[in-house]
């Protein structure tokens, strides 16, 4: 089974990875190119010598994009409080973990933990609930084609196993998330298609469709599964799929999970994902 299938979307037009390595090679490759270099005023020692800077130079400006990606996230959760379904915003402080607190009536303190792509050990690993949440939620905004949006997750969701058995185990005592969001500004465009962009809104501007979010299992000894048939419920995915439209009926519908088991020294993960009526796709490893 493929680790597309851990999310209902793929993205569109995304290079193989025959495409991505024969690029690798053309870049390498340039710096036996004398005349080519010379054409463009470098010498073939100066291109080998200055290729990395040039790397980090990129990545940079493409890091630099991440102010897009925080407007985002900061654009939805003011549209839930226009909406009234939260009363304020608490936004992270410079120079600290990118954490939103927000108050939501009859419910408490949620914490968005803002991350990027999943597979990342930072955006995976790199965490801390806070002691003022009742319910804590990693917010993964990536906006990487290297892989389809399945596969981040997957590989993401592998690395958060590992914190929960820790947890589990008694190793840390460290509380673990209780759900995980993988939505940015890509989600529902002709680069990732959504296929539930029937029931998108629009926000600041854009028309944004429901995110994937998935139930995470709660940590209990004693057990062989936990949440493996995504039978844990929590309140916050409710009030933020109201958000689109979607009634608290519904809720089930368009929400994914979670599950985990373990035997002995194997482990399973159960990866599964709502986006309608009678529409779903599973990752079971």
């Amino acid at each position: 089974m493929s680790a597309e299938t851990a999310a209902p979307c793929r993205h569109a037009g995304s290079p193989p990875e025959a495409v991505i390595k024969a690029t690798t090679n053309l870049i390498k490759a340039l710096s036996e190119d004398d005349d080519y270099l010379r054409k463009h005023g470098i010498s073939a020692d100066e291109y080998i010598h200055a290729l990395p800077a040039a790397i980090e130079r990129l990545r940079g400006q493409s890091a630099a994009k991440n102010d897009n990606r925080r407007q985002f996230l900061t654009d939805l959760l003011k549209a839930l409080l226009a909406a009234n379904l939260i009363s304020e915003i608490g936004y992270p402080k410079y120079a600290e973990d990118t954490i939103y607190r927000l108050s939501v009536p009859e419910l408490g303190d949620v914490a968005i933990i803002q991350k990027g792509c999943p597979d990342g050990e930072h955006s995976s690993s790199q965490w801390t609930v806070p002691d003022w949440a009742v319910e804590t939620y990693l917010w993964w905004l990536c906006p990487s084609t290297k892989h389809q949006p399945g596969t981040h997750i997957a590989k993401g969701v592998n690395r958060l196993k590992h914190r929960f058995f820790e947890t589990t185990d008694g190793v840390n005592d460290r509380r673990i998330i209780d759900g995980v969001v993988f939505h940015n500004e890509m989600c529902g465009t002709s680069t990732r298609p959504c296929p539930k962009q029937a029931r998108g809104i629009e926000i600041a501007g854009n028309l944004v469709p429901p995110p994937c979010l998935y139930v995470f299992p709660q940590p209990a000894s004693n057990c062989e599964e936990w949440n493996w048939t995504g039978t844990r419920e929590l309140k916050f995915p409710r009030l933020l799929l109201s958000l689109f439209g979607i009634q608290a009926s519904e809720t089930s519908l368009f929400t994914g999970h979670v599950g985990l088991q373990r035997k002995g020294a194997l482990s399973r993960i159960n990866i599964s994902s709502g986006y309608g009526p009678g529409k779903s796709t599973t990752l079971r490893t």
